[in-house]
């Protein structure tokens, strides 16, 4: 499962000025990505505010909220209200919150058993595109696999949202998310390597490269991050 089908209500239409190096000039026609706000309000209390596409918001909020802490599993949501237009969203949750405390602790990983050519598949996968992408060149986007299947693919104007509707789908759906992988097409700083580990997933594959510091994060906790992954060839940092 993952974007296939476009609605028109995520993009608009533009005529642009083409200026070229030997002075040449021209109008053209160019398909501009529209932001999408929402406003993630958790127990009552308004915690986040999301800029990203108007698509996979349940699976976004999940997502989100498993990778920053708020929640542990599935079971920790009561239930989930979008407003009329979806811009804003009540999660009412079965414990109390205080966003304050900051992010629960991380756990170590459990060591993950992959073989090359489900990432391999991934990173093909990836380079076949994705809808919305090809028609703007301005989103980032997340596959969701488990072994050699690849369950889900999205895409969203930042590479956390991306990667966060994908969590939320596993979340949702209660796939056993310590034996799954992501791909990215994002560079992986350290608030990305994070992500995967309080989500306890153990693998997280890039077409780009970690940081350092990503690196040294993902030592500490067991995340295997693979960096340059392509269809024939692929780079393990930890």
């Amino acid at each position: 499962m993952g974007d296939d089908m476009i609605n028109s209500d995520l993009y608009r239409r533009d005529e642009v000025k083409l200026i070229t190096a030997d002075g040449g000039q021209t109008q053209t026609g160019l398909v501009l990505l529209r932001e999408h706000e929402l406003s993630v309000i958790v127990n009552e209390q308004n915690v986040m505010r999301l800029i990203c596409t108007d698509r996979y918001l349940n699976e976004l909020v999940m997502g989100r909220l498993l990778t920053d802490g708020f929640i542990e599993s599935a079971e920790d949501v009561n239930k989930i209200l979008f407003s009329k237009y979806r811009t804003e969203v009540s999660v009412f949750l079965n414990k109390d919150i205080n966003p304050a405390a900051g992010r629960r602790p991380f756990k170590e990983l459990p060591k993950p058993d992959y073989k090359p050519e489900w990432i391999f598949s991934m990173a093909e996968r990836f380079e076949q595109g994705t809808a919305l992408h090809d028609m703007t060149a301005c989103t980032h986007s997340c596959i969701l696999a488990r072994g050699g299947e690849i369950l889900f693919t999205c895409e969203d104007i930042g590479r956390h949202n991306a990667l966060d509707k994908a969590v939320g789908y596993g979340l949702s759906l209660g796939v056993p998310l310590s034996e799954c992988i992501l791909y990215t097409s994002g560079r992986v700083p350290v608030d990305m390597a994070e992500k995967p580990i309080a989500a306890g997933i153990p693998i997280l594959a890039s077409k780009s490269i970690p940081t350092a510091e990503a690196v040294d994060l993902a030592q500490k906790y067991g995340l295997v991050i693979i960096g340059n992954a392509r269809p024939d060839s692929m780079k393990i940092f930890s």
